[in-house]
């Protein structure tokens, strides 16, 4: 593997070249941002370049996309006051001394009682409460979806809920579907979103024209959550 680097625009393309015996050039763009370009053992670097610049267009938008789907980071000081979001809601964290280390939703509170109250620790209670949250919430809003899915004769094999670094959610090669649980910060449609672009994905592993005719067939206004999920997780 050989790391290549083109120039387009004010733009630069970092790629990962490899040669096999293959007929045509073929370019992977992954979620992680990463550009694979397989090349056929006798290609030149010259053609190689001219077919990769041809595609940069499109490359670019593709790294576009993956990377309006990945999460924001954001610094918290975990504080009482400091606001954070649930289901699309902002809430504003009440830390309180007690001993039940719990978090409560109450009015627009996210309150959480505890007998250490660090910043990383707080931290701590409130990722495991968001979790807890996600293992209720997406079976129930996958439920629906999954069973709408069925008319195409496919079903996740199950659905697992993993903290990713560079991804709301994933459908793995064995028809799992992955969800960070990140995303029950968002919007009850976002969510949806997420888990209906992963169900097309057992139908369509790539993202061709004829996933994305499948997603505005099944989420006409994806779009529009689509877009809110990266406005209200910024």
């Amino acid at each position: 593997m050989i790391i290549e680097t083109l120039k387009y625009g004010q733009k630069t393309i970092d790629f990962e070249l490899t040669y096999s015996d293959r007929k045509t050039l073929g370019i992977t763009v992954n979620p992680d941002l990463s550009v694979q370009v397989k090349a056929p053992n006798n290609a030149t670097k010259e053609k190689i370049f001219e077919k990769v610049e041809k595609r940069a267009s499109w490359i670019i938008e593709q790294k576009r996309y993956f990377l309006s789907f990945q999460p924001r980071r954001k610094e918290y000081l975990y504080k009482s006051g400091e606001s954070h979001l649930y289901l699309g809601r902002r809430y504003q964290l009440k830390i309180v001394d007690g001993h039940s280390e719990a978090v409560h939703y109450k009015g627009r509170y996210l309150q959480i009682e505890t007998k250490n109250n660090t910043p990383k620790h707080v931290k701590e209670l409130l990722d495991k409460w968001y979790r807890e949250r996600a293992k209720i919430k997406f079976p129930e809003y996958a439920e629906p979806l999954i069973e709408r899915f069925k008319k195409y004769d496919v079903a996740p094999k199950d659905l697992y809920i993993q903290k990713m670094e560079t991804r709301w959610g994933s459908c793995s090669a064995k028809g799992n579907i992955i969800l960070n649980p990140e995303l029950i910060k968002a919007p009850k449609p976002c969510i949806e979103y997420v888990i209906i672009h992963e169900l097309c994905h057992l139908i369509h592993r790539n993202h061709t024209k004829t996933f994305f005719r499948l997603l505005s067939q099944e989420m006409p206004d994806w779009e529009k959550w689509k877009e809110k999920l990266e406005r209200e997780m910024a």
